[in-house]
């Protein structure tokens, strides 16, 4: 039987036999989220069956998320902390077994992994909680894996409880809320051509206590074709889409809140369309930067992708087919020879600019009236004496 050591000290007895008997328990048919739900209508839980709703989370000292570190990666609740009773090999071990043996040797293999594993993540990780310790425990649905483990605490002492519905009743809350979250915002839509310091302009906003919405930092991507940051993988679609979710919900709805424009596409990752159609409708600022400005900052804002000549080679034959034969052998023998000023100047003039001219008045409504911020030069500090101008008069607005 699985025990667990720790300083000197062994769990056994009852606390160890039921770590075992709820261990073999993960693979059984799971019940529906609602099946413990005491009114469906308001989604109110008994707390005495040591289950919890989303809206309860912030309650809990602690949210362990026991599933596997593949399931934890793709996206979980902010906070959260992994401590998986599979791991991502023998959870397909597992798997496997249950489909093509049989339940009953995948259950006793199960057993064995999970009582294990849970035995482990006591000792490494929770000897040190106190009595009082109030731990949530979710898993992918609220079933075997999180009731293994929230059980065997409860019988240590701890009062830990269940997330009703699992990882799966997170993600309906957070698809829930992106449909009404952005329409309780006053959106003021940064747009200008490629190179105008949007981002820069956005982030010096901050700098100032101005409430921005940052898209592209949330995205991990800069927006364009050469967007993508060295060595670093853009979160996945449900977890970009959590942290704006997070990000929505520490916002003041009282209070403008600025953000770039931005197309229904970051990189691999798509904007909820409701946050699409509050940006199209959005107050907007519009940047006008002087073309050999937007050059100099681009040379130093891209400094990373002009250092990695096969990548950057590599993101120009993403825009065959949007730009002819011609062109593209162009701007690659620029490359070649290391005339990355006149690489820049190219592609803002064939590529950006028109492609900006086209999508910014056909995508926001109020583009034609937009408040103009003209300037010469984006080094410091042009950029945070604007973002000073701009919170000086939002905040004349609102007191007229």
């Amino acid at each position: 039987m699985p025990t667990s050591r720790s300083a000197g000290k062994v769990l056994k007895g009852e606390a160890a036999s039921n770590c075992a008997k709820t261990a073999g328990a993960i693979l059984q048919p799971q019940p529906p989220p609602c099946e413990n739900w005491v009114n469906r209508t308001d989604m109110i839980f008994d707390m005495s069956k040591r289950q919890a709703t989303v809206a309860q989370i912030a309650e809990f000292d602690a949210i362990i998320d026991v599933r596997s570190p593949a399931e934890f990666l793709e996206d979980h609740v902010p906070g959260a902390q992994n401590c998986p009773v599979l791991s991502n090999e023998e959870r397909i071990k597992v798997g496997t077994l249950y489909k093509q043996v049989s339940a009953f040797e995948a259950k006793k293999v199960g057993a064995v992994l999970v009582g294990r594993n849970i035995s482990t993540m006591l000792e490494t990780h929770f000897l040190d909680k106190p009595k009082n310790w109030r731990p949530l425990i979710m898993c992918w649905r609220g079933g075997q894996r999180s009731g293994a483990v929230s059980h065997v605490m409860r019988e240590i002492g701890w009062e830990a409880h269940q997330l009703a519905g699992g990882y799966k009743a997170w993600r309906r809350h957070v698809i829930a809320e992106l449909e009404t979250l952005p329409e309780q915002f006053d959106f003021h839509v940064i747009s200008g051509a490629t190179g105008s310091g949007k981002s820069r302009l956005l982030e010096a906003l901050a700098r100032q206590g101005v409430q921005v919405l940052h898209l592209e930092a949330l995205a991990e991507h800069k927006g364009s074709v050469l967007g993508g940051l060295p060595g670093q993988q853009q979160p996945s679609q449900k977890a970009f889409e959590t942290r704006l979710y997070s990000a929505l919900k520490a916002l003041n709805p009282q209070h403008p809140v600025f953000v770039e424009a931005e197309s229904r596409v970051i990189g691999k990752l798509r904007l909820p369309e409701k946050l699409i159609i509050a940006l199209r409708r959005a107050h907007c600022v519009q940047m006008d930067v002087a073309f050999d400005a937007r050059v100099a900052f681009l040379l130093t804002d891209y400094a990373y992708a002009l250092q990695d000549v096969p990548w950057l080679l590599e993101c120009l034959d993403k825009l065959r087919g949007l730009q002819s034969n011609d062109i593209l052998s162009h701007w690659k023998t620029l490359v070649a020879q290391g005339d990355y000023r006149a690489l820049v100047a190219a592609l803002l003039a064939q590529h950006y600019d028109p492609l900006y001219q086209r999508s910014q008045s056909n995508h926001y409504t109020q583009h034609a009236a937009a408040e103009l911020i003209s300037l010469t030069t984006l080094l410091p500090p042009s950029l945070d004496v604007e973002a000073a101008n701009m919170l000086a008069n939002t905040r004349l607005k609102n007191k007229n």
